[in-house]
């Protein structure tokens, strides 16, 4: 990494709106294809990549958010980067001007206030939720948040939250109770795009979908359209 004294402060006073309508998040393999995943989804039109990764331990995750970071940003300049979790890489990243906008964290990770104030206000923070009381928190520190992930959809190998699926039917009252926007995740397939949109979620996160497509900037454009 090159470090830029100015990175983190101008890089992030010129982030472009917000689009949650296609949520990439990145899975465990190899790096190059990971990699190739990312940047052919930003280049279809995602809005968000999450690098996640899982199992991956800090030094691997840095890297492998740099590599993407900048293959997206060759690509589609208005697509984020987020880390899952780990404030600290994000911070190194955004502070040595890589093209990192912010993280997502789960509920055991570190709080939502803590991570505004390490990242500054114009970072993006998403946080995981997944049931009515758990949105009803995310209200309370709404301020300090951009967004809430809600699932799972359906159940998914990928990650076991211990939630019940939330199903179509059960995105509705979320999306009524939550002050925040919401995004749809859980074994989300793009078929379902059209469906979950039209609960009022304001986009849908997906895994699997990307990383196995064969083609993920078509996957992309098909979700975009969908949304």
């Amino acid at each position: 990494m090159v470090s830029t004294s100015e990175g983190r402060k101008d890089f992030l006073a010129h982030v472009p709106p917000l689009d949650l309508r296609c949520y990439v998040i990145t899975g465990k393999g190899n790096a190059d294809h990971i990699v190739r995943v990312a940047s052919e989804a930003a280049r279809g039109g995602a809005g968000v990549i999450q690098v996640r990764s899982k199992p991956i331990d800090a030094g691997d995750l840095l890297r492998l958010a740099e590599r993407i970071a900048v293959a997206v940003a060759e690509v589609n300049q208005s697509t984020k980067i987020l880390i899952d979790d780990r404030v600290d890489v994000a911070l190194t990243l955004i502070d040595h001007g890589v093209p990192i906008h912010g993280v997502h964290l789960g509920q055991s990770d570190l709080p939502v206030q803590a991570a505004r104030e390490l990242l500054g206000p114009d970072a993006i923070i998403g946080l995981t939720t997944g049931t009515e009381e758990l949105v009803r928190g995310a209200n309370e520190v709404a301020e300090f948040i951009d967004y809430i992930g809600a699932g799972p959809f359906r159940p998914t190998p990928t990650k076991d939250s211990g939630r019940p699926p939330i199903g179509l039917d059960g995105y509705p009252r979320l999306v009524e109770v939550s002050r925040l926007p919401i995004v749809a995740i859980g074994d989300v397939q793009p078929a379902d795009v059209a469906d979950l949109a039209a609960t009022g979620v304001a986009g849908s996160a997906m895994v699997r979908a990307f990383m196995d497509a064969p083609d993920p900037y078509a996957v992309a454009r098909q979700v975009v359209a969908n949304a």
